[in-house]
């Protein structure tokens, strides 16, 4: 879908690499453009949490991109990455909205490098003083946004989301502006700076709790597992001590719901006969149905609530979740080739699912293809690059 199209990725850590990698996932070259020492995410869960010497965290979302090794602080350094730009389609970058310009990477210079050039900037905050240099951690940006305090359970002290969401959001809406770049460049000739910001997306993605907020000025709160204004709608303990989450929404699946548990009685209480009735009486509603969930295993329950098309499932665990049927017929777990060390290692597999999809390659070494990246794009030669390597402007990495 993407595989006409070059993107320099220099990014860290873990939301704009992540972006990275999904355009990679759509098809595109992806060049990860790494400072000499390497992205952080390199030094990141070393202990007991790596393979064959590559961290966990790192390899989480740099697979199937190039690696070069490059010093853009230095005037040799911009050079090569500015003949890269003439030869690419896209930027991402993630730097403080101050260092673009210190580095020759601004709008203007790249523009004037290549005037089709999409460059998609991720921040934290905001560009401009006093939040332009603030530091923005994921648990910053979430409990900022308000998610932490309609997450855990009612009454309770906020929770932070179990993944780094406001990273991970970050990432995605970095992949969406730069694709939106990139067609407006291939419409237009002309190219363009989108800027994602963490705090921006968490907040965007308040929808209607904001929404409702809005309309009501009613402020949502942490409600566990239970859906606000949905009855049942929530997760319950079952004979093996496990958790199932039902959510038959609407009047249809509440009666087949009932009929699914054995109560059909129930469809025909008054005090569950309608959805505002159901949750108006919600604690009653729940009392009833964790009684009848505790009398079958969690097992039992999902594959009869499967059966009769329920809206419902077990409450996984990560490995159950990885190893359940669906992943596997979805292709979601992938096993990869180390291609310098031997062995294979399971991935996340590509949520995108179109003709000509295939497997992401293992993750770079670091700097392990500058020289033939550079002889590919650049057409530099090997004295060059020798060259560049000796005034320690380029690095190649440690050699397998």
């Amino acid at each position: 879908m993407l595989s006409m199209f070059r993107i320099l990725d220099l990014t860290w850590v873990l939301g704009g690499p992540f972006a990275g990698q999904l355009l990679g996932q759509l098809g595109a070259e992806v060049i990860k453009l790494e400072p000499l020492g390497g992205d952080l995410a390199r030094q990141v869960s070393r202990h007991g949490m790596e393979f064959q010497g590559d961290p966990g965290f790192f390899m989480s979302v740099n697979r199937g991109k190039s690696s070069v090794a490059i010093d853009l602080k230095s005037d040799a350094g911009r050079k090569v990455m500015h003949d890269l730009v003439r030869e690419s389609d896209a930027v991402l970058y993630g730097f403080a909205p101050d260092v673009p310009a210190r580095l020759g990477l601004d709008k203007d210079t790249l523009h004037a490098i290549n005037p089709r050039l999409a460059i998609a900037q991720l921040i934290g905050l905001h560009d401009a003083s006093p939040y332009a240099d603030a530091p923005a951690f994921d648990l910053v940006v979430q409990a900022l946004s308000g998610i932490m305090s309609v997450t855990g359970e009612r009454d309770g002290p906020p929770v932070r989301v179990g993944y780094q969401i406001a990273d991970l959001a970050g990432g995605l809406y970095l992949a969406l502006a730069c694709v939106g770049a990139m067609l407006k460049s291939l419409k237009s000739g002309q190219g363009e700076l989108v800027q994602i910001s963490l705090l921006d997306c968490q907040l965007a993605l308040l929808t209607w709790q904001a929404q409702n907020y809005f309309v009501s000025g009613e402020i949502p709160h942490a409600n566990g597992a239970r859906h606000p204004v949905i009855a049942p709608s929530d997760i319950y303990p079952c004979l093996d001590g496990k958790f199932i989450a039902i959510s038959p929404t609407g009047q249809h699946f509440w009666t087949v719901f009932c009929t699914a548990i054995d109560r059909p009685d129930l469809a025909n209480d008054e005090r569950f006969a309608s959805p505002k009735g159901r949750v108006a009486h919600v604690e009653a509603l729940t009392a009833i149905l964790s009684s009848e969930f505790r009398k079958r295993t969690s097992v039992e329950w999902s594959e009869n609530f499967f059966r009769q098309r329920v809206p419902a499932g077990p409450v996984n665990n990560i490995a159950e979740a990885l190893d359940q049927p669906l992943a596997k017929l979805r292709n979601m777990v992938e096993e990869v080739e180390h291609p310098r060390a031997g062995g294979s290692m399971k991935f996340l597999g590509n949520p995108f699912k179109y003709a000509a999809a295939r497997p992401l390659s293992y993750p770079p070494a670091l700097g392990g293809d500058t020289r033939a990246v550079l002889k590919r794009v650049c057409r530099y030669d090997d004295a060059t690059i020798d060259h560049l390597i000796q005034q320690l402007v380029l690095s190649e990495g440690a050699k397998p």
